[in-house]
């Protein structure tokens, strides 16, 4: 299968919309940075072969029920499929899209969740169908990934030389596939203004609640992730899921003082009492201790 590049659609993006990266940016930052035209905002929801089923649903569990203050609908959003048939799950089940393919023509953001479909998860290609649709979306277009989703971008071509992230399992083979993407894995998400992604699965409800406060503000999207029963906000990134090998248990480092901490988790111990016990100060113990383990302390 041929690769197919839209580096047309990249220059352009680029050259109208300055970049504004942000990775993991905080509310203040995200508040009122950007706002919709008047009237529901149209998002359109690709759900290409192999889609995961969670990530699909984000979208418009997230923006379905946004309305302002006069309770109108601020979002218009569609789940869609290029041909307007059913979409498959990596999970065994198909979904209906519930508008046709005309829907995807000119959405003013478009949503990629995470999929496994051959090509751009595998050998970096496009289908010719899936290649011409992303070549004609218009410039003025915002443009979102969930989870793998960012393969499908980056086989596009719309994330060389843009910072972005996906799935941390993944990580590795997204770099072989795409060099030219600048590949933050630790990170929920990144906002580089007119183009999107997020880490894995459960990450695109942190970027999706970030664009509705980046569209409409703080009350409205806490609105939102008071109805998902999610926090609003979450620090960190998902460096802290990562699969990592146990740390080693020398005598050097923090393994001693590791060690001494399980065998007192009913004392009220501080991070000073740690530090102390290591020889180390607070700063020290607590670069130590997370190149050690990949976490903090």
């Amino acid at each position: 299968m041929p690769i197919h590049h839209v580096g047309a659609v990249l220059a352009r993006k680029t050259s109208e919309n300055p970049r504004r990266c942000k990775l993991n940016p905080t509310p203040q930052a995200a508040t009122a940075a950007y706002k919709t035209e008047p009237g529901p905002h149209r998002i359109a929801v690709l759900g290409l072969s192999d889609v995961v089923g969670f990530d699909l649903a984000i979208a418009p569990q997230i923006f379905s029920g946004a309305r302002d203050e006069n309770g109108e609908p601020l979002y218009d959003i569609q789940v869609c499929s290029l041909d307007g048939g059913p979409i498959s799950t990596t999970k065994g089940f198909s979904i209906l899209p519930g508008a046709s393919p005309d829907f995807l023509a000119a959405p003013d953001t478009l949503i990629i969740p995470g999929t496994y479909v051959e090509g751009p998860c595998t050998d970096g290609s496009l289908s010719p169908e899936l290649a011409g649709y992303l070549a004609g979306l218009p410039g003025t277009t915002r443009i979102m990934s969930i989870c793998t989703g960012a393969f499908v971008l980056a086989a596009a071509g719309l994330l060389d030389g843009r910072p972005a992230t996906t799935h941390w399992a993944h990580a590795a083979r997204f770099r072989r596939l795409y060099p030219r993407v600048e590949l933050h894995p630790d990170v929920l998400f990144v906002d580089d203004g007119d183009v999107l992604t997020s880490a894995g699965v459960a990450a695109g409800i942190d970027l999706c609640l970030h664009v509705l406060r980046r569209d409409h503000g703080s009350e409205v999207a806490n609105r939102a992730a008071r109805s998902c029963v999610v926090p609003p906000w979450r620090d960190g990134g998902q460096s802290q899921f990562i699969e990592r090998p146990l740390p080693e248990t020398s005598g050097s480092g923090t393994a001693p003082t590791r060690a001494w901490l399980l065998e007192r988790l009913a004392e009220p111990l501080t991070l000073d009492d740690a530090a102390a016990h290591a020889g180390m100060s607070v700063r020290t113990f607590t670069r130590r201790f997370r190149e050690e383990t990949g976490t903090s302390p």
